[in-house]
């Protein structure tokens, strides 16, 4: 079992810079491979970024957030974290992280565990 828990949110005018943090309780957190998702009111979740198990060597991310997020692992914390800079008003919905053992890291059904999120809000 692992349990997540998401820390970091809050209220940003456009432009400005939000960090994320993601705590896993539970063992062997280096084994899984940890993504982030958002969700706005009225939409699905969707993909935001993910980054590799171990030495978090690959990362991933989505093309509405590449180039102004990056993500990070700190194994020795069991931490992973979400630096978002040049953040936007659509950038605004629930940031959830996950984890997961599985090699597919787009899909909210590849991941086994999720937190219950924080609230992220970019005004104009």
């Amino acid at each position: 079992q692992v349990q997540l828990v998401e820390s970091g949110g809050g209220l940003v005018p456009a432009g400005g810079s939000l960090k994320l943090s993601c705590v896993a309780s539970g063992r062997a957190f280096r084994h899984y491979a940890m993504g982030w998702f958002r969700q706005a009111p009225g939409k699905e979740r969707e993909f935001v970024s993910a980054i590799s198990y171990w030495s978090g060597d690959n990362t991933y991310y989505s093309d509405s957030v590449k180039g102004r997020f990056t993500i990070t692992r700190d194994n020795g914390a069991n931490t992973v974290f979400l630096q978002m800079d040049s953040l936007k008003p659509e950038d605004t919905a629930a940031y959830y992280c996950a984890a997961t053992v599985r090699d597919s890291y787009y899909y909210t059904r590849a991941y086994d565990y999720w937190g219950q999120g924080t609230q992220v809000t970019v005004s104009s």
